[in-house]
């Protein structure tokens, strides 16, 4: 019997008081699927259980498309269709012609043939962080950076030009920002890559744009799939980078473990995507009637997905509030799950596994250059993170 709508809840977004890394507490008794009220009024589903957000991750029968949707998150009235290039917003068959030109632009064995270049740009702001002298803000010495002048080479994008668009993304990324700010600041940026890719088609670079005006793909959908790979690339590295910088200096027996052996390096990587979560929430919209876990979520309700429950879910994890880098956190929905799940985590994973060791060990006494609490965190905005990361050593 399903649950009464009486019964829904709202979302619970209030992060318990000193856990700065801890997702709201009352999550974890609305495990694994409840009903929920959602900002804009409908009556839809909140997935918290590991289980179960994994299985609405993985099945057809759930959409993404924006327009059946609702958000979780924010009172954004009617949501349009996915612009031409959004595979984040459509269902196969569009999104599997997008992943199938990417994809293979995206594996592991490219990525790791970034090692290098990573590695240089990584060295080059330490040294500027060295000769500055403390305190900085590890946002913009450090964490935007890298991830930035990484993403901008692999696409071709003038690195001059990374400043203006993060103004974009950080509008896109607002839940405070209204549709229309949001939608005219999408514009902004779309149009910019619309000029790049022009330059491209006329005079094409040895970059992942140029390559694909060698596509079937057309210049709005070009256009689209850079404004997409190009935001998700600067935002999203670069609040891991300096959020688990924040979490380690935390948790300094932690830190000293990962200094002490290098070779858990790529465990710690997966462990702050399980216990940081970054990207909190999903959501996914019933495309015929489904039963899961006992109830009947019909056409037309969206689920909200909770990634940051799931990956707190005891059920999956062992102890799973605790920060522990000795864990094998495989398996997280960090990066999502299913046909949909990251593109970029490949890429993503060489920054931070080049990043956050180079980071701590340059600075053996690297430390936060205010107390934990005035660290300003992105409580309104779709990527969790720090505003401001004050650092000295």
């Amino acid at each position: 019997m399903n649950q009464p709508l009486s019964d829904a809840v709202e979302l619970p977004t209030t992060r318990p008081s000193g856990c700065p890394f801890d997702p709201p507490t009352e999550l974890a008794a609305l495990r694994p699927l409840v009903r929920m009220n959602f900002p804009d009024g409908h009556r839809g589903w909140l997935a918290t259980g590991y289980a179960t957000v994994r299985a609405v991750f993985a099945d057809p029968r759930f959409s993404v498309r924006y327009e059946l949707g609702h958000s979780p998150l924010a009172d954004v009235g009617p949501m349009p269709p996915a612009p031409p290039g959004d595979m984040l917003g459509v269902d196969a068959p569009e999104h599997t012609r997008y992943r199938k030109l990417l994809a293979g632009k995206f594996t592991v064995r490219r990525m790791a043939k970034l090692t290098e270049r990573i590695e240089a740009i990584t060295a080059d702001h330490l040294d500027t962080m060295a000769r500055t002298g403390g305190p900085v803000d590890l946002i913009d010495a450090f964490a935007f950076p890298v991830p930035a002048l990484t993403v901008c080479e692999l696409l071709g994008v003038p690195a001059a030009d990374r400043d203006t668009f993060r103004q974009y993304v950080a509008v896109v990324n607002d839940m405070n920002a209204t549709t229309a700010e949001r939608t005219a600041a999408y514009i902004a940026g779309e149009g910019y890559l619309r000029k790049l890719v022009a330059t491209k088609r006329a005079e094409p670079t040895d970059d992942m744009l140029s390559d694909l005006t060698d596509t079937d793909l057309d210049d709005d959908e070009l256009a689209g799939v850079g404004t997409l790979l190009l935001g998700a690339g600067l935002d999203t590295s670069a609040n891991m980078i300096a959020l688990g910088t924040f979490a380690l200096l935390t948790h300094p027996d932690q830190l000293a473990e990962l200094r002490a052996r290098p070779e858990l390096t790529d465990q710690t990587i997966e462990e702050l995507m399980r216990y940081l979560s970054i990207v909190h929430t999903s959501s996914r919209t019933a495309l015929t009637d489904v039963e899961l876990d006992g109830q009947l979520i019909k056409a037309g309700e969206t689920v909200a997905l909770s990634v940051q429950a799931a990956n707190r879910d005891p059920a999956k994890f062992d102890e799973p509030d605790i920060f522990d880098i000795r864990r094998s956190a495989v398996g997280h929905v960090g990066f999502g799950h299913g046909v949909h799940q990251c593109l970029g985590q490949q890429l993503a994973r060489v920054e931070m596994r080049i990043a956050l060791p180079a980071l701590v060990n340059r600075f053996p006494t690297l430390r936060l250059a205010v107390p934990a609490a005035d660290i300003p965190l992105r409580h309104d905005m779709d990527i969790y993170g720090v505003h401001r990361l004050p650092v000295t050593w």
